[in-house]
């Protein structure tokens, strides 16, 4: 049996496998070991007193930023 390169694959790819093979600990710790490897952007401290507004403002832009992406691949 083959050995499958996780590399080569998307961060979509990825996740589809490893929830099609739950099995497949290689394939989640891949999958984990990718997403803790990002940067991670804080967007409010919990004692921050516009902690709402900042909340809301980052889930809006990304919103946006996901409906934009999927307008360009329409």
């Amino acid at each position: 049996m083959s050995r499958i390169n996780y590399d080569l694959m998307s961060d979509v790819e990825l996740k589809q496998y490893f929830l099609k093979h739950r099995g497949d600990r290689a394939a989640f710790q891949a999958y984990l070991d990718r997403i803790n490897q990002r940067p991670r952007r804080i967007v409010a401290s919990p004692n921050d007193p516009d902690f709402d507004e900042k909340v809301q403002a980052a889930i809006r832009q990304k919103l946006e930023a996901s409906s934009k992406k999927q307008q360009e691949a329409d």
